[in-house]
């Protein structure tokens, strides 16, 4: 059997509590072998460490998303250093900038972005990229701050090929989810083909990006055989080769053995 690791799953989320047992039944019997958990918001973190605590597939990444700066204060940095000395927790993130829905505190964001990384190079830990809407300002500040040092996934990509080979000259993962099975997610397709295996991660954003066929429904990490098999028809290559390559991946880059 293949074996995967979906590299972003919001498995703490009140979408998947009440079958929480068989979701990780069904991972395991499509080969989804680990699972990082994302934080939001500082609040949730105490969630996160409960649930990859009590599951030995899963593990964390710490953070507050862009969408939350707001909720950033005095002793988050401090807060976040002492939580990430948890072994579970392999990475900071979901950390990153997000246009999309309100841009009238971008300062803010940008400020608790570089905040995050300054904390990642503190206890030498990857990050994990949310970024919407801000591709310009998102790769200044990853070129500023230089987080290659620790280790860079861009999550969710949604950028062109030509940003795709911009963050793989810097040594950035590019992760890609459901959104490559959408009939006309035509920049994703062309990212799937021309990213080189060796700088992908897979992922669903469980309970988002659901793929095709089940587009509209709750997501699940065990679907991330079906967005291995179409990155592979995609790249006229194996789903074996896929699934080898992006589980290594993941792995090194997690700490995950």
């Amino acid at each position: 059997m293949n074996t995967f690791i979906d590299t972003h799953s919001h498995l703490d989320f009140e979408d998947f509590q009440e079958d929480f047992a068989a979701i990780l039944n069904q991972c395991k019997d499509v080969g989804v072998e680990n699972i990082i958990v994302p934080g939001v918001t500082q609040e949730d973190t105490k969630r996160v460490i409960d649930l990859v605590n009590k599951h030995d597939e899963l593990f964390a990444a710490v953070g507050v998303h862009p969408s939350e700066a707001k909720g950033w204060n005095e002793g988050s940095y401090n807060y976040f250093k002492d939580i990430a000395k948890n072994p579970k927790v392999k990475a900071i993130g979901e950390i990153g900038l997000d246009y999309y829905w309100d841009k009238s505190f971008n300062d803010i964001q940008q400020n608790v972005f570089r905040t995050q990384i300054e904390l990642a190079k503190e206890i030498k830990k990857p990050i994990i990229i949310h970024d919407r809407d801000a591709h310009q300002d998102s790769m200044k500040i990853l070129k500023e701050m230089n987080a290659k040092e620790v280790g860079v996934v861009m999550h969710c990509f949604s950028g062109s090929v030509e940003l795709m080979q911009e963050c793989i000259k810097e040594g950035y993962f590019i992760a890609l989810g459901g959104v490559v099975t959408f009939k006309n997610a035509i920049k994703p397709k062309e990212v799937a083909k021309a990213v080189p295996l060796e700088f992908l991660f897979l992922e669903t954003d469980a309970p988002y990006l659901t793929p095709t066929p089940f587009r509209g429904k709750t997501n699940y990490p065990y679907y991330i055989p079906i967005i291995a098999e179409h990155i592979a028809k995609l790249k006229g290559i194996t789903i074996e080769e896929v699934a080898q390559i992006t589980t290594n991946n993941a792995r090194k880059f997690f700490d995950i053995f």
